[in-house]
């Protein structure tokens, strides 16, 4: 039985109302780009995570202290500003496509590659260069999806997008419970960087089936403007970019603090077993791909802005809600495992198309993969001072600085318009 419905508008025509009516818009060649950009991101979080799941083994391994495992997140992080400012510019000047196969194919390699280092340094060298593909890929392919997108579902079909993210975590959670519980933990770390090497299939799929946007595309060829970052700092878009890279910031310096250090407190506070971290971490998880979905479609119901005001104060409640249980209490630990998952994703579903909306086709790419990858550089720099902080503060206690990236992101709000409805141009 199909789900579609449809209702009258002004002229005759019916409008798809149906709860997949986002989907049905996109027309063929939307879809198949959604494929594409929604296997991309979540190889990509597969790829990211393979680093925060093996942690622990891998400050064994070569012997580091909290600070310096803590640097390789942010040098991941910080290089991925320079990954998705240049896969913008790329994608401005040679297509979305294109520019996706090449961010796909360089964080891929450079995944594997960390699998056999030999050293600490040469360890933070490849991971420095995954975060330029790491950088580049969500920005392309968020710009790939939404230029299909209809206005009306613009912020669902990028949520849906998003939601890939906790895909691409929950599959790697999943390979890390089964390496790390039949290898030993010198050897475990390794595979689990080895089997990054999965994005190589998604590069012979989009290649053979995935186009641009059409209308897009030629409005971009017929425009005299070239992605540059020159570009997005002119005008009035100068005071756009600065607001939408603080506000990257606030979020991301949030999200990646809890993402990198949650696996590590779960196993050096909590005590918790790999198997007894994997099934904390499936629930937040699970709370993640749900607060994707649902905060797509409020995006599209209640505005951008609004949206991430909401999910800003709710992820800085539960953050410090988590962080701040008595020892002993593993059990509200996991019961707040979901919410803390869904609040802190749900505020994401909304940047795809926001920040789309807020540069024209010819800079488009330049001016999102700069803001949404300059504010995770930025931001990163928590996730290094919670390593620092953590002896002697303790994991869960500078955990909770992430709080304070939400705050920011709400400050930021007050310089950027509204845009839901807003058509591409």
């Amino acid at each position: 039985m199909s789900t579609a419905r449809t209702r009258p508008v002004p002229g005759g025509a019916a409008q798809d109302t149906g709860a997949f009516a986002w989907w049905r818009s996109l027309g063929p060649g939307g879809r198949r780009a959604f494929g594409g950009a929604f296997g991309g991101y979540a190889l990509d979080s597969y790829d990211y995570f393979a680093l925060p799941l093996g942690m622990v083994a891998i400050a064994a391994y070569f012997g580091l202290d909290n600070g310096q495992t803590g640097l390789l997140t942010t040098v991941t992080l910080v290089v991925s500003a320079l990954g998705g400012a240049l896969a913008g510019i790329l994608a401005d000047r040679i297509g979305r496509v294109r520019a996706l196969i090449a961010t796909v194919a360089t964080y891929a390699v450079f995944t594997v590659l960390c699998g056999f280092a030999t050293s600490y340094e040469m360890l933070i060298v490849f991971r420095a260069l995954q975060g330029l593909g790491f950088g580049g890929e969500w920005a392309v392919g968020a710009i790939l999806v939404a230029e299909y997108a209809r206005s009306t579902h613009r912020g669902r079909t990028l949520g849906a997008v998003q939601s890939a993210w906790a895909v691409g975590w929950a599959l790697a959670v999943a390979v890390y419970t089964l390496v790390f519980g039949f290898l030993d933990a010198d050897t475990a770390w390794r595979v689990l960087f080895w089997t990054g090497a999965l994005p190589a299939l998604l590069v012979v799929y989009v290649r053979r089936n995935v186009s641009d946007a059409p209308e897009a595309a030629e409005r971009r060829r017929a425009s005299g403007e070239r992605g540059s970052l020159t570009a997005v700092f002119r005008g009035d878009l100068r005071s756009v970019t600065l607001c939408a890279t603080l506000l990257s910031t606030g979020v991301q310096g949030g999200y990646y603090t809890l993402a990198t250090w949650v696996p590590t407190y779960l196993a050096s506070e909590r005590g918790l077993t790999v198997v007894g971290t994997g099934g904390y971490l499936a629930l937040l998880i699970s709370g993640a791909f749900a607060g994707y979905l649902t905060g797509g479609y409020l995006t599209d119901r209640i505005g951008r802005k609004n949206n991430i005001v909401l999910f800003a104060a709710l992820s800085a409640a539960a953050v410090l809600a988590y962080t701040s249980l008595p020892e002993g209490a593993d059990g509200l630990l996991l019961v707040l495992g979901f919410p803390l998952g869904f609040c802190m994703s749900a505020i994401f579903s909304g940047f795809g198309s926001y920040l789309s909306e807020l540069y024209p086709a010819a800079v488009r790419g330049t001016g999102q993969g700069f803001t949404y990858n300059s504010g995770r550089a930025v931001g990163a720099f928590l996730p290094t001072l919670v390593g620092f902080l953590s002896d002697s503060w303790g994991v869960g206690g500078a955990l909770a600085l992430g709080a304070a990236g939400y705050g920011l992101a709400v400050l930021a709000l007050a310089g950027l318009p509204e845009t839901r409805g807003r058509e591409l141009a």
